[in-house]
């Protein structure tokens, strides 16, 4: 799987679990140039949706890498990162 459809995929399964789990994102159209706090998200809520993509899409990650995430880009970016390095 080459890289690009490899973060096309992350970015997907990120914002399938945004939606699930922050109330009035179901048919919005998500700029992952913002934080999820910018789009109503709880740290609680956060946190589930990062877990949720880790599982659904079979990575682990430390929870200190996720702690420097700044916006869902780099959220994407990272899981991406370490899908491709899991292979």
């Amino acid at each position: 799987m080459v890289q690009q459809t490899i973060e096309q995929q992350v970015l997907n399964v990120v914002n399938k679990h945004m939606r699930l789990n922050i109330e009035g994102l179901e048919n919005a159209n998500i700029d992952p140039t913002k934080s999820m706090r910018d789009l109503g998200a709880t740290s609680l809520d956060a946190v589930e949706i990062a877990s949720a993509s880790m599982r659904e899409l079979k990575v682990k990650v430390p929870r200190t890498k996720l702690g420097s995430v700044k916006n869902i880009q780099e959220l994407v970016d990272l899981l991406a990162e370490v899908k491709i390095q899991q292979g």
